[in-house]
């Protein structure tokens, strides 16, 4: 069963307008205790802010928090995705736009964010299988077994002594047949 944004989503969500000014912002973090602040226009959502952007376009550019406005500093456009869409979505969305934070949208208006904290808290073994896949990737590629039963490469019959040759799961009339060409 697949596991849905609405179930794991943070909420609730702070927002703050556009107009206010980056130390507003700042001290509403502080307060809230939120990493995030959903930016709006006439009650919209328009944009994001989160603690990196403070760091990079703030702190780092050494610019003053109290002279900027949210909307000059707003990550956007402004990826979302829907209460009923599954994590693996959310999660691809993410790695596709390059974010740790997606604004979770439903009718118009923000109802939670779902960040890769949310994500990884809840599925341990997402993380489990994916360092599996990558010992798999890692290790050289080989064939354990000498005779199985299946379908034929080369003549589509069902067998129950297939041997690999040459890359290829084959019977044995497809085994003999090769043999008898060389």
């Amino acid at each position: 069963m697949a596991v849905l944004v609405k179930d794991i989503m943070t909420k609730p969500v702070v927002t703050i307008d556009e107009s206010k000014t980056v130390k507003f912002a700042g001290e509403l973090m502080k307060k809230t205790r939120k990493g995030t602040l959903i930016v709006t226009r006439k009650n919209k959502p328009v944009g994001i802010i989160t603690d990196s952007d403070m760091i990079r376009k703030i702190i780092a550019k050494n610019a003053k928090p109290s002279e900027l406005r949210v909307k000059v500093i707003m990550s956007k456009p402004l990826v979302t995705i829907k209460p009923d869409d599954d994590i693996v979505e959310a999660t691809r969305k993410m790695k596709r736009s390059n974010i740790k934070r997606l604004p979770v949208v439903e009718g118009g208006k923000v109802v939670g964010v779902l960040s890769l904290t949310d994500i990884a808290r809840t599925s341990p073994e997402m993380l489990d299988l994916l360092e599996y896949r990558l010992k798999m990737k890692e290790a050289p590629f080989e064939i354990k077994e000498k005779v199985t039963s299946g379908v034929c490469d080369n003549c589509g019959n069902y067998s129950q002594d297939l041997e690999n040759v040459n890359d290829q799961w084959l019977c044995e009339s497809c085994r003999d047949e090769l043999k008898a060409e060389y």
